[in-house]
C-alpha cells in the first residue's frame, strides 16, 4: 500500500515521503480501515510514540496521523460492535502505524459509527479536536451551565471546538488569539474576545475554568483568575502554577466512542462545526504538511475520492 513514512525526527515535516509500506493486518480486537480522510498534527513528529513502541524500541519507518474516516474492510479475531462495509471515524494508537496510508489497523473501540449525512473529510478532521474539547471541558473541567470558561487559542483546532462546545452548554465563554482571530472566535460563540497583543488578561475577572493549550507564560497568568473551586485544564504538560483555590488538571486526549458519537450528533445538528483550511491528496500530503504560507484551519489528506 502507499503510506506516508517518517524517519528522521530531527528533520520535522520536511522528513516525510510517500512510498510503498506493508499493509498491515488486523489483530484480535482490531478493524482494518480501508482509509478515505485523514487527519494529522504537526506536533505529533516531537512525540516518543511515533518513533517507539509500547516498550520503547524503535519502530521506524513509521505512519504518521493518528484521526481516520473511512470503511471497515475487515476484523480482527473477536472484534465485536462494528461490522465489514460500515463507515467509521475515531483516533488511533498512539504507538501503532497511524492513518496517513491507504489502510491502518484500529482497536475497534477506538472507533465510532460515522453517520451518512457526514462527509469523511469531516469525520477525519473531528477526533483529536473534538475529543480534547469534550474531555477537557465536561470530563476534567466538569463544566457546568451558567459558568464561565477562559478559551486560549479560541479560533484554532482544538480552541474552536472548546468554544462552541462551551457556548453550546450554556457557559459564557471568553476567547483569546490575535486580533486577526477575533472575528471567528466571536462568529464561533465566545461572548468576548481578548487580544493577547494587546488588551490585558487581567481585565478577564475570575472564572470558573480556563482551557490551556499554550503553557508557559500565559498559563501562569490564566492560573491567577481561576476564582475559588474552579479548574485550570491545560494539554502543555503539567501546569507549573497551580489556582490558589481551584484544581489544576494536563490530561492527554483518550479515544472514546460514546463521546464521538456525541460529538458527531452535534456536528449533524449544526450545533458544532469543524474548519478545514486544506484538502489535499495522499500524494500531495508532503507539500500539504510543508506549505508555504500559514492556512486556517485543519489540514486533512483525502487518501481516497
Amino acid at each position: 500500500m502507499k503510506a506516508i513514512l517518517v524517519t528522521d525526527q530531527a528533520a520535522g515535516t520536511a522528513g516525510m515521503k510517500l512510498a510503498e509500506h506493508p499493509q498491515p493486518e488486523a489483530a484480535g480486537n482490531d478493524v482494518l480501515v480501508e482509509v478515505h480522510a485523514s487527519g494529522f498534527t504537526p506536533g505529533e513528529l516531537d512525540w516518543d510514540t511515533t518513533w517507539t513502541d509500547r516498550l520503547g524500541r524503535d519502530r521506524t519507518p513509521s505512519v504518521p496521523g493518528h484521526e481516520v474516516a473511512g470503511v471497515v474492510c475487515a476484523l480482527g479475531y473477536g472484534t465485536r460492535g462494528l461490522s465489514v462495509g460500515q463507515r467509521v471515524f475515531g483516533l488511533t494508537d498512539w504507538t501503532r502505524d497511524g492513518t496517513l496510508a491507504e489502510y491502518v489497523a484500529v482497536e475497534a473501540r477506538n472507533l465510532a459509527p460515522l453517520p451518512g449525512d457526514l462527509d469523511l473529510t469531516v469525520g477525519a478532521s473531528l477526533p483529536i479536536s473534538g475529543l480534547t474539547a469534550w474531555q477537557g471541558l465536561f470530563v476534567h473541567g466538569r463544566l457546568q451551565v451558567g459558568q464561565s470558561v477562559l478559551v486560549h487559542g479560541a479560533a484554532g483546532g482544538v480552541g474552536s471546538m472548546v468554544t462552541q462546545l462551551a457556548r453550546d452548554a450554556g457557559a459564557y465563554v471568553i476567547g483569546t488569539g490575535r486580533a486577526s482571530d477575533r472575528q471567528t472566535a466571536l462568529d464561533l460563540g465566545a461572548h468576548e474576545f481578548v487580544d493577547l497583543q494587546e488588551d490585558s488578561l487581567a481585565d478577564v475577572g475570575d472564572v470558573d475554568l480556563v482551557f490551556d493549550i499554550f503553557g508557559g507564560e500565559l498559563q501562569k497568568q490564566s492560573a491567577n483568575l481561576v476564582r475559588a473551586g474552579g479548574t485550570l485544564v491545560t494539554i502543555a504538560g503539567p501546569a507549573e502554577t497551580r489556582p490558589a483555590d481551584g484544581l489544576a488538571i494536563d490530561f492527554v486526549v483518550e479515544a472514546d466512542r460514546l463521546q464521538l458519537s456525541e460529538i458527531a450528533q452535534r456536528v449533524r445538528a449544526g450545533r458544532l462545526r469543524t474548519v478545514i483550511g486544506n484538502v489535499a491528496s495522499l500524494d500531495d500530503a508532503v507539500a500539504a504538511f510543508n506549505p508555504s504560507e500559514r492556512v486556517k484551519g485543519k489540514t486533512i489528506i483525502q487518501v481516497r475520492p
